[in-house]
């Protein structure tokens, strides 16, 4: 039993960097993956748990987003997502004694790594005003606190909800419904952050802010492009799908600034071949400079009208805006395209030809697309392509953004959004009797600003880390601090919970491994998968402590201390039968009718996808609309590089598990950047060396995050790549995503100063 976590705090430490290399990726054998859950588990309840994830019959991993097919293999998880669920069914506890041992400032100096290495936290903890650590509280008084501040405020807009991805259908349709029926539509969520400008652009263009893909339609394509996206790192189990596809005869083409361990080499451990061969999945690298990538996709569609290569009948029965599109399409330059992309004429050429000979191409993309300036016109322009080829609502093809975290997208289906759409909002006040506010609330980067502004006054968060995912992390914990109350629903510990407001509480949960027993019996919640499959999640370990509460009931119970008799919603029925809950969401949410029996279907059931299903476009024009922007791509001052933030293959969004990353050759620490050989060499920036990386915006403040080993490694010309969260504090708040405000994390300009 491995329940001792670690007492110093080693991600401070050097790190150690081997030549870079680029290791054959996959999901890790069975034996060396219940190695690393022994270390949290121990090796029975590790070996139960394990068996159990992704399975109908079992719970959803809460790691990523990606979906399952009909067949599920024994082993259903990879090597993350077994990271993930030891994570949470971990053995280690923080206890009330734990927080006594350390103070506020104590916890404010130790890294995320060792914050989540404690284990679970076992009781309501509350930080008064004025206090230097937190104490255990009940949970009357903990809702009694909320209760005192939110009904104190001087209008419910002072307030701000936010949503973690790994909140289920179930608590997220109550918070919404809480932070509405007290009278907000500030419900900012992790979603703002990352894949808000797909959701932008994709509703303008067909209707539906998600994918139109499923699973089955990546095993039929013809061609699937890998746009800005790291499977082998962030989504493990989509190698596998991409492997299935190649054997079926289809052609990838991989779209990165950095080559990536997956794309190149993939051994899948659950075949014999496929852990001695292993499968080269990439076709064709293109090894495009950060930002450049609406250049490119603009040039293509040239080169695809210019060779009359498109679906003439689907342009004129299913479209709108083509000749103003192709217009524009047809002034785009070869030479600014090469500029802008750092691609050769041969290799842009390679692709065209691989897209015309494909009748059924998939396009897939992640943050490397989603978080700059021009992120909506870039994938705008993805669109457009899919529309030319008529690659929309036809089997084997589509758009298929690739969202990160498990119920990312489900989140937002049951109503978590600052700008609801109106037909919600009067199903919703129908069902409930309510008026819902019809002001558009706040996104991530408005509320850090409200807080910052002294605009609001409470934050309440249902799950992640808000402090170590969001951008400028200075003027964000500045902004946190000026709160009177935070408030953050946990399972364990991380930075957030050392950034308080005045007085501070946290409220701990059950996780998605743990059973859920409520009065009406054992209860079940579900999720919504990144390809709009809606299924059940079952946990089966006993809860980490007797004083845990589901998420759906302290959302209910807040709901009573909060609003009180006034409220004619049945808070406490939500709470002892979640089925009650799902009743409702039938009555509210298109696509959810009857529910209760349809999710009781193993594998739960499909959402409608109109474009998909029918070729039908819910837009205002009534048709997919083609779109024209100028073409937009980063300038890099000289003596500069971009940086782009990402993770290393040891972590999972904020969360990190280790402190290597084999498949960058790097060990034992974090604070690493990589660059490119020449550029370094003209920098003179050695391999080895410390540098301080400052962020240069036109604000002119200095943004500063020092002490990174320089890494020589083969990123594109002109870019640098660092992980984040610890590389936050260069991406200013104000820097995001046009119409969208997804902070631009994969575009900054930075300069390199001696250590």
């Amino acid at each position: 039993m491995a329940a001792k976590p670690p007492a110093g705090d080693p991600v401070q430490d050097a790190p150690q960097v081997a030549p870079p290399k680029h290791a054959a990726a996959g999901l890790p054998a069975i034996g060396h993956t219940l190695k690393i859950a022994q270390e949290q588990m121990g090796l029975v309840r590790a070996t139960r748990t394990l068996l159990k994830v992704n399975q109908k019959d079992g719970f959803d991993c809460p790691g990523c987003a990606w979906p399952e097919g009909d067949k599920r293999h024994t082993a259903e998880f990879c090597e993350n997502g077994a990271k993930a669920v030891a994570e949470e069914a971990t053995l280690r506890r923080v206890t009330p004694e734990f927080f006594a041992a350390h103070p506020l400032a104590d916890l404010a100096t130790r890294s995320g790594y060792w914050l989540g290495q404690q284990g679970r936290i076992t009781e309501p903890m509350y930080l008064p005003e004025g206090g230097d650590r937190y104490e255990a509280v009940s949970w009357e008084r903990a809702f009694a606190i909320i209760a005192e501040e939110l009904r104190a405020l001087g209008s419910p807009d002072e307030a701000l909800f936010y949503t973690s991805g790994r909140t289920s259908n179930e608590a997220a349709f109550l918070f919404q419904l809480f932070a509405r029926e007290f009278g907000t539509n500030n419900l900012p969520d992790c979603s703002n952050m990352c894949h808000e400008s797909s959701g932008s652009a994709l509703t303008e263009t067909i209707g539906v802010g998600k994918g139109s893909v499923s699973l089955e339609d990546l095993h039929q394509a013809d061609l699937i492009i890998v746009a800005g996206q790291n499977p082998g790192t962030n989504h493990p189990r989509m190698l596998s799908a991409l492997e299935q596809a190649k054997s079926a005869g289809a052609k990838i083409i991989s779209v990165n600034p950095l080559p990536e361990a997956g794309m190149e080499r993939f051994k899948n451990p659950q075949t014999p071949l496929g852990m001695l061969k292993g499968t080269a999945l990439n076709d064709l690298f293109l090894q495009i400079r950060i930002g450049g990538d609406q250049a490119l996709f603009r040039l293509l569609n040239k080169l695809v009208l210019e060779a009359g290569a498109t679906d003439e009948a689907f342009i004129r029965e299913h479209t709108h805006g083509y000749e103003q599109f192709a217009a524009t399409a047809k002034e785009a330059d070869w030479d600014e395209t090469l500029k802008a992309t750092g691609l050769t004429r041969p290799e842009i050429e390679r692709a065209l030809a691989m897209i015309l000979a494909s009748r059924r191409t998939i396009v897939c993309w992640a943050m490397g697309l989603t978080q700059h300036k021009h992120s909506v016109a870039t994938i705008r322009e993805v669109v457009n392509l899919l529309l030319l080829r008529g690659d929309i609502g036809r089997p084997g093809a589509g758009v298929c953004p690739v969202r990160g975290h498990s119920n990312v997208q489900g989140d937002r289906t049951m109503g978590i959004f600052e700008r609801p759409a109106p037909a919600f909002l009067d199903a919703l006040d129908r069902e409930f009797r309510i008026t819902s506010p019809r002001q558009h609330g706040f996104d991530v980067v408005r509320s850090i600003q409200a807080l910052r502004d002294g605009e609001a006054k409470v934050f309440f968060a249902m799950g992640g880390n808000f402090v170590g995912a969001t951008p400028d992390t200075e003027v964000t914990e500045a902004a946190i601090r000026r709160a009177r109350l935070t408030v953050h629903v946990s399972t364990k510990l991380n930075r957030s919970h050392a950034v308080t407001g005045r007085r501070a509480l946290i409220l701990p949960t059950l996780g998605r491994t743990d059973k859920d027993v409520q009065a009406g019996g054992k209860q079940f919640v579900t999720v919504e998968d990144s390809m709009g499959m809606v299924h059940a999640s079952r946990g089966n370990l006993a809860p980490a402590s007797p004083h845990l509460l589901s998420e759906p009931a302290i959302v209910a119970r807040m709901a009573r201390a909060v609003l009180g008799e006034a409220s004619r919603t049945p808070w406490e029925e939500f709470e002892k039968d979640y089925g009650t809950i799902r009743e409702r969401i039938s009555r509210v949410v298109p696509g959810f009718e009857d529910f209760n029996a349809r999710v009781a279907r193993p594998g739960g059931f499909q959402l409608p996808h109109a474009p998909r299903d029918e070729r039908r476009f819910p837009t205002k024009t009534g048709k997919a609309n083609f779109t024209a922007a100028p073409v937009e791509y980063p300038k890099i001052p000289e003596g500069r590089l971009l940086l782009q933030t990402l993770r290393s293959h040891d972590q999972y969004n904020t969360t990190i598990y280790g402190l290597d990353d084999r498949y960058r050759g790097i060990t034992g620490g974090r604070r690493v950047v990589m660059v490119n050989p020449e550029d370094a060499a003209e920098l003179g920036l050695a391999d080895g060396s410390y540098t301080d990386l400052v962020s240069e915006w036109k604000d002119d403040v200095e943004r500063r995050a020092p002490g990174f080993r320089v890494v020589h490694y083969p990123t594109a010309r002109g870019c640098a790549a660092a992980y984040y969260p610890e590389t936050n504090v260069l991406v200013p708040l104000d820097s995001t995503a046009d119409t969208s405000n997804t902070p631009a994390s994969k575009s900054v300009v930075v300069r390199f100063e001696p250590a």
